[in-house]
């Protein structure tokens, strides 16, 4: 059945909104863009605003996950399966780099921990997949998914702590080196085997 008029128009809606609030941040630097210039932004009013998203940093929080959902999350499940761990961790980087000012505005806002926590919720089933592989037939799904939590959690700070206090301009390869070498590292203490340079980053 063809979509309703009106859902289009919610999406479309709702979409403008994101993304003007991703431009202004960046624009400004700041996460403290009114609410009432993201919508003239987007073409939207006010009260459109508070109706799909309820306040300010709820609209910040949905922005930055439309943004990881839009531009990362397709690299790192579509890429090809013969895509190494380091070409997927590289793509955190750059990531993170390309939109560092908008990301570092948010995570040092009043946002931030919402922020954090449902980028992990995001990217956890991505590397709770690649734990499967990697440990299904050594480790109960229990341990597995304790080490995925671990992992992403962990990298999220790694990630998090980056882009506030990393010097300008950002180098995504050589945080990516960063990433693969605490990866090895706490792979070889789980399994010596599985402790080698190509492994899978988490995300």
């Amino acid at each position: 059945m063809p979509e309703p008029a009106r859902d289009r128009r919610v999406r479309r809606s709702r979409a403008a909104l994101m993304r003007a609030a991703v431009a202004l941040v960046t624009e400004r630097r700041t996460s403290g863009v009114p609410l009432s210039d993201i919508a003239e932004a987007a073409d939207a009013s006010r009260k459109v605003v508070y109706q799909h998203f309820g306040d300010r940093d709820t609209l910040l929080l949905e922005a930055g996950l439309d943004l990881a959902r839009r531009e990362l999350l397709p690299h790192l499940t579509t890429s090809p399966k013969e895509t190494d761990g380091r070409e997927r961790a590289l793509a955190v980087s750059r990531h993170f780099a390309e939109h560092r000012v908008f990301y570092r505005a948010l995570l040092t806002g009043s946002c931030a921990f919402a922020l954090g926590q449902e980028l992990i919720r995001l990217l956890l089933p991505v590397n709770r997949k690649g734990m499967q592989e990697l440990y299904g037939d050594l480790l109960d799904p229990q341990a597995i998914d304790d080490m995925a939590t671990f992992m992403t959690g962990g990298a999220a700070s790694l990630v998090t702590t980056w882009v506030i206090e990393g010097a300008d301009p950002l180098d995504p390869e050589a945080f990516t080196d960063r990433l693969l070498s605490v990866t090895s590292a706490l792979m070889t203490a789980v399994h010596p085997a599985t402790g080698t340079s190509d492994m899978e980053a988490p995300q």
